[in-house]
């Protein structure tokens, strides 16, 4: 199964596109770019980290429409894109795969495949605000963390 998802900058899953897997990434951009218009209005300065997979005309003419700034690595050039600046993506993707349901899906019915990530995305949104909860809000009463 080939996913499209949207993060925030801390990993938090905002969306996704699910196709079969013998697609190919490019066409599922424009879709999983309409998952945006749903949160609101975007900060001025947005900009869409891609990999190579992406790197095309028709790709770049998609975010021009949108009024999106793209970053898109090149083919056949190792990008620091991919090391230093997608990995909330791929941390959500990794955060997603621990739920061994959803790494290998052979579910058919795509509105209880959308249920399982969309459990999967809550439970990784939950963890995620707890742990910056840990961190961030601080009492002189605060109760230790257990392991």
């Amino acid at each position: 199964m080939k996913r499209s998802g949207t993060t925030d900058g801390y990993g938090i899953p905002l969306g996704r596109i699910l196709a079969g897997a013998n697609r190919h990434d490019s066409p599922l951009l424009a879709p999983t770019l309409d998952l945006l218009e749903e949160l609101g209005p975007l900060p001025d300065e947005t900009t869409v980290r891609l990999d190579a997979g992406y790197d095309s005309v028709t790709t770049r003419a998609v975010l021009n429409e949108r009024g999106l700034h793209g970053r898109i690595a090149h083919k056949g050039i190792e990008a620091p894109i991919q090391a230093t600046q997608r990995w909330p993506v791929e941390r959500a993707h990794a955060w997603q795969n621990a739920f061994h349901r959803l790494a290998r899906c052979y579910e058919r019915r795509i509105n209880v495949i959308d249920a399982f990530f969309d459990l999967a995305d809550t439970i990784i949104t939950i963890r995620s605000l707890i742990r910056r909860a840990w961190t961030t809000h601080r009492w002189d009463t605060h109760p230790h963390h257990r392991p």
